[in-house]
C-alpha cells in the first residue's frame, strides 16, 4: 500500500536540504507545512533558542525548536508516539541523493547521505499519507522530529514532555535489517580533567617544575580503557598541554567518555577515573580540577512490554523477522523512557552513517514506512 515512488521522491528532496546539527531551519519549516497539510495541530517549542544561548558559532539560520505534531485518530486506542530526528552530521552541505539501477541510494560521495535520519522521517509522513488517503483506521498519532539529537539528544532534553499524550513510542533511528530494534541503551558520561603543575625553564632547573603532562601519563597509563565488563566502556580520546618544548608544562587537559547498560556502572567508572587522577596527582605534588556531564541516563524495555509486543506482532503481520538487540549507541529515545515513555528504537534504512559511503535502499525505505504504517493501523485490541 506504500507509495514507492513518492516515497522516495520525498526522501531525495530532504536529503536536498542542509540540516546539520543546530541549523535545522529549512527542514524544520518544509516538515511544519507537511504536516499541517496531513491534517496535524503543529507546534515548535524554544529548544533552539536556549541551545543557542549554548552554542557559539551558531551562524546565521534563526534557532530551530523541535517540531511536535498531533493527528486525531479513528481508532478507540491509545496514542502512540513516532520520532525521528532532522538534524544530520558534518558534511551535511550541499548534499544530493544518488540512485544507482539496484535502487541504492547515496550521496554524491563528498557528504553524508543523511539517511540518518531523513530515512525515518520518511517512513513517518508516508505512513500517515497512505492511512488517510485509503481511508484506514489509525489511532491518535504523536510525532516529534527533535533538532540536535547528534550532540547527545540535545534537542529532545529540553522538551516539555508534559504535551505528549503516548505511553509508548517509536524512534526511527537504527542501522540494521528493518525489524530490528533496540532495547536498551547506555548512560553516557563526558568528562573531563585538568592537571596543574608548576612550570619551570626545561634547561636551566627544571628540577624547579612540575610536569602536568607527565602526571596525566601516569594517570592513563593506569586506567583500564575500552571494554571494562561486558556493558561498559571507558576511554580517553583527546588530550592537550604544554606552552613551548622548553617549558615543563603545567597544564595538561584529558577528555574522554564512559558508556554503560547501568548507570551505577557508569559511575561507578567515573569515580575510579577521578581516584586515579587525584591520587597520581598527590604523588607528583600537582592537583586536578575534574568535572562531568551526564549526557543520557540508560535504560532497558521488557520483553512483554506493550511497546516491543506491538512491535513484533506488526513485524510478524508484514512479514518482517523481528529481532532485538542492546545498544552502547544513545537516541532522543534515552530522554523519552527518562521522562516515562516506553520507547523502542527501531530500523529505518540507514547504512554506513556518519560517513560520505552513508546509504539506504528502497526497499529498506518501503518496508521501514510500512513498519510506520503498520504500528499506527494496528488493531486497536493490541494497543489499548
Amino acid at each position: 500500500m506504500i507509495n514507492k515512488n513518492r516515497l522516495v521522491s520525498q526522501f531525495k528532496k530532504m536529503v536536498e536540504f542542509d540540516s546539520e546539527t543546530y541549523h535545522e531551519r529549512e527542514i524544520a519549516d518544509y516538515l511544519t507545512k507537511e504536516l499541517k497539510e496531513l491534517g496535524f495541530e503543529v507546534w515548535e517549542d524554544d529548544a533552539g533558542i536556549k541551545l543557542k544561548e549554548r552554542i557559539t558559532g551558531y551562524g546565521s539560520q534563526s534557532p530551530t525548536g523541535n517540531l511536535y505534531g498531533f493527528l486525531k485518530g479513528t481508532l478507540n486506542a491509545g496514542p502512540i508516539l513516532l520520532s525521528a530526528h532532522m538534524d544530520t552530521v558534518r558534511p551535511g552541505i550541499g548534499k544530493r541523493a544518488v540512485e544507482d539501477e539496484n535502487g541504492v541510494i547515496t550521496s554524491e560521495g563528498d557528504t553524508v547521505l543523511g539517511a540518518d535520519d531523513l530515512s525515518g522521517i520518511a517512513a513517518i509522513l508516508e505512513a500517515v499519507r497512505v492511512a488517510k488517503e485509503q481511508d484506514l483506521p489509525y489511532c491518535d498519532i504523536e510525532v516529534l522530529f527533535p533538532v540536535a539529537e547528534e550532540n547527545y539528544g540535545k534537542g529532545s532534553q529540553l522538551f516539555d514532555y508534559s504535551k505528549i499524550r503516548s505511553k509508548h513510542a517509536y524512534v526511527f533511528d537504527l542501522s540494521g535489517e528493518i525489524g530490528l530494534a533496540a532495547i536498551a541503551a547506555p548512560t553516557l558520561i563526558s568528562f573531563g580533567v585538568k592537571v596543574n603543575g608548576r612550570n619551570a625553564h626545561a634547561g636551566f632547573c627544571p628540577q624547579l617544575g612540575i610536569n602536568a603532562i607527565e602526571i596525566g601519563a601516569h594517570a592513563i597509563a593506569r586506567l583500564k580503557q575500552g571494554w571494562v565488563d561486558e556493558e561498559t566502556t571507558v576511554n580517553i580520546g583527546k588530550i592537550s598541554g604544554g606552552k613551548q618544548t622548553n617549558i615543563v608544562s603545567d597544564e595538561c587537559i584529558a577528555l574522554g567518555e564512559i558508556r554503560s547498560l547501568k548507570d551505577h556502572r557508569a559511575m561507578e567508572e567515573l569515580e575510579k577515573v577521578r581516584d586515579v587522577f587525584e591520587q597520581t596527582a598527590s604523588r607528583f605534588k600537582g592537583s586536578v580540577e575534574f568535572w562531568y556531564e551526564k549526557q543520557i541516563e540508560a535504560y532497558e524495555i521488557g520483553g512483554e512490554e506493550e511497546v516491543l509486543t506491538r512491535f513484533k506482532s506488526v513485524c510478524e503481520e508484514l512479514g518482517l523477522k523481528p529481532e532485538t538487540q542492546y545498544t552502547l549507541g544513545g537516541s532522543d529515545n534515552n530522554h523519552f523512557v527518562k521522562n516515562g515513555i516506553r520507547g523502542i528504537v527501531v530500523a529505518c534504512g540507514m547504512n554506513e552513517v556518519h560517513t560520505p559511503e552513508e546509504f539506504t535502499t528502497v526497499d529498506q525505505l518501503e518496508k521501514s514506512a510500512a513498519l510506520a504504517l503498520g504500528l499506527i493501523t494496528a488493531d486497536s485490541k493490541a494497543i489499548r
